[in-house]
């Protein structure tokens, strides 16, 4: 394998000054270095409910139906891609206009947006022990071999990161893709996550909440590739 990306604190200094964390729903954002680390989830949220994190978000069509079907539960939706925040904020805004919802209602008000890079983020902002699940679907292959090294998934840290937030024995880290032998790499480096375990798929409650590329995907009949590992 290529070895993997060479971060450190100079690469996010120039990478992540414009990071934001947004409410959608109260229009408000907050620069993520005016951010206590680690962040305090109830204070962010002003309850005591789990927290799930999607990495990557796209379009925003699973953190939309997620957030909509288990209000119960907090997501964080993380995604580097300006043009991607803005189309997943466009997104939820345009439910509620056409829903009419009410915006004391409660709708969406356990639904945050990250702009930043995720790896910064879980490294540096997540408290261990805290996240009952990532959600990482159809994370970019990067095919050529010159830029495999920017997969996320070889990135170390960010493995490091996600063992070490999740919840001992409830946590879950769901992944999927349609790239084959991205597919097996990814069961290789967390086959090297000494605390996390493949479990059963047919487990995976979200399963039937499908996102913009698998939707794509299916129609062109590619096959997906799905994973389901527990902190164990």
């Amino acid at each position: 394998m290529n070895a993997e990306p060479r971060y450190n604190d100079l690469f996010y200094q120039r990478t992540t000054s414009h990071s934001e964390i947004m409410d959608i729903v109260q229009g408000k954002a907050i620069s993520l270095n005016k951010v206590s680390s680690p962040i305090d989830w109830q204070e962010l949220f002003g309850n005591t409910n789990p927290v799930e994190i999607e990495v990557g978000f796209g379009k925003g069509r699973f953190l939309l139906e997620a957030a909509k079907q288990y209000a119960d539960v907090n997501f964080i939706g993380v995604e580097r891609a300006q043009k991607y925040v803005e189309l997943t904020r466009q997104r939820f805004l345009k439910y509620i206009r056409h829903y009419a919802v009410d915006k004391n209602s409660g709708v969406f008000e356990n639904v945050r947006l990250v702009w930043t890079d995720a790896n910064y983020f879980l490294s540096r902002y997540v408290p261990d022990n805290s996240v009952q699940a990532y959600h990482v679907y159809f994370p970019d292959p990067w095919p050529k071999a010159r830029q495999q090294k920017r997969r996320i998934f070889r990135n170390s840290e960010f493995l490091d990161a996600i063992s070490s937030t999740l919840l001992l024995d409830s946590g879950r880290l769901y992944a999927v893709t349609d790239y084959a032998e991205y597919f097996d790499e990814i069961q290789e480096r967390i086959a090297q996550q000494t605390t996390l375990k493949p479990v059963s798929h047919n487990i995976n409650e979200y399963q039937h909440i499908t996102t913009n590329f698998e939707n794509k995907y299916q129609l062109e009949g590619r096959k997906i590739y799905r994973a389901v590992y527990g902190k164990m």
